[in-house]
């Protein structure tokens, strides 16, 4: 059985392959029907990027690529939620994070305990040949 595909062009000339909506031969993206929605749709994403980049740069956070930057979130949330009325939720919520930041702590000692440990014994595997 041949499988249908929206009669919209791509940016490059081609044909969309996407799939068309059931009572059409558009997909959402092509359909004039909804051409005012995907507007829209545009818009609110190219927002959501931009107030991403504001944002990024007003708390110095590139996202959680590392433990540094888990503690950087961390240290924002704590920050954020010391500033809310006191209440049950947030009294849980700076439990939460503290556990949480234990943890980030504890992965982050780890993590140059083994850098320490693995330059004292590089020196001695690479004597004995076999370095990886």
């Amino acid at each position: 059985m041949a499988m249908r595909a929206c009669k919209g062009p791509k940016e490059d000339g081609g044909r969309c392959q996407a799939a068309p909506l059931l009572d059409g031969d558009f997909c959402l993206m092509h359909s004039p029907e909804h051409a005012e929605e995907m507007a829209e749709a545009r818009r609110l994403g190219g927002l959501r990027r931009r107030r991403e980049k504001a944002v990024s740069g007003a708390y110095a956070f590139d996202g959680p690529t590392d433990v540094g930057q888990v503690r950087r979130l961390l240290e924002i949330a704590a920050l954020d939620t010391l500033s809310l009325e006191n209440s049950v939720a947030r009294s849980r919520t700076l439990t939460y994070l503290a556990q949480v930041a234990l943890k980030a702590l504890e992965v982050g000692e780890l993590a140059e305990r083994i850098e320490a440990l693995e330059r004292l014994v590089a020196p001695r595997l690479e004597k004995a040949g076999k370095r990886r």
